[in-house]
């Protein structure tokens, strides 16, 4: 693509490595963006040589190597880096090397969940990866605070509205009637991610999600890895995730 050839200004934040493009579809409808001087609008473009600030902050110019790492988050820690006033982040749990990256979350996990977790500099495979189109499975498995009814699971695949969104698990599996407390452990499909979604589906349904850990995106299934762990994705490895 010609550096003259005018782009939404979404895709160059995104590209540029700062942040997926939804989280900058954010910034421009917050008036956080300006381009060449003025405020950027949803829906505009620009090239490759506009000068674009996010937050008061240029984007990047250089060409970056793209770089998708999965990590096993550990609970505790936030899936953010544009909140300055955070308390420890996923990214500080990374090699200094990473750390000096422009890397973003691609789907987050809330500051009490637990499991896999996608970091990349590559816009648009996390545009891919978190838009409701592609459909890609997250598995999680879920730890309740009182017995599960099996009768509910009907209402949590019908799905529910709950503060403003719809709600929905693909499936749910109760665990194996073995072990103390196997009346409360469920596995948890879902194909979109929505904030807090497994959370709050539960909780719309009058549970309480005691534990949340996250153990498969798409192809790539979290194992042998230590809290805080991370590995680098190969080619084929991203691949999976869209499996």
């Amino acid at each position: 693509m010609s550096e003259q050839e005018p782009q939404r200004i979404q895709k160059l934040i995104a590209n540029s490595g700062l942040c997926s493009r939804r989280e900058a579809e954010r910034f421009i409808e917050e008036g956080n963006v300006r381009v060449n001087g003025k405020i950027a609008q949803l829906g505009d473009k620009a090239t490759l040589d506009a000068a674009i600030f996010v937050n008061n902050k240029p984007i990047m110019r250089k060409e970056e190597r793209p770089i998708t790492l999965i990590m096993n988050k550990p609970k505790g820690v936030l899936c953010t880096n544009s909140d300055p006033h955070a308390e420890r982040t996923v990214f500080e749990l990374l090699p200094p090397d990473l750390q000096r990256q422009r890397l973003f979350c691609a789907g987050r996990l809330d500051k009490d969940s637990e499991g896999l977790l996608v970091i990349t500099n590559d816009g648009d495979l996390a545009h891919r990866l978190t838009h409701p189109s592609t459909e890609i499975v997250k598995r999680y498995r879920v730890v309740l605070h009182r017995d599960f009814n099996k009768a509910d699971i009907p209402k949590l695949l019908a799905g529910t509205e709950y503060e403003g969104d719809f709600l929905k698990a693909e499936k749910v599996i109760p665990a194996p009637q073995v072990g103390e407390g196997h009346q409360r452990r469920l596995e948890v499909h879902l194909h979109h991610g929505k904030k807090r979604e497994v959370r709050r589906l539960f909780e719309a349904n009058r549970y309480f999600v005691k534990k949340l850990v996250r153990v498969q995106i798409g192809g790539i299934i979290l194992k042998n890895m230590p809290r805080g762990g991370i590995r680098i994705l190969g080619k084929k490895d991203i691949e999976r995730l869209f499996g």
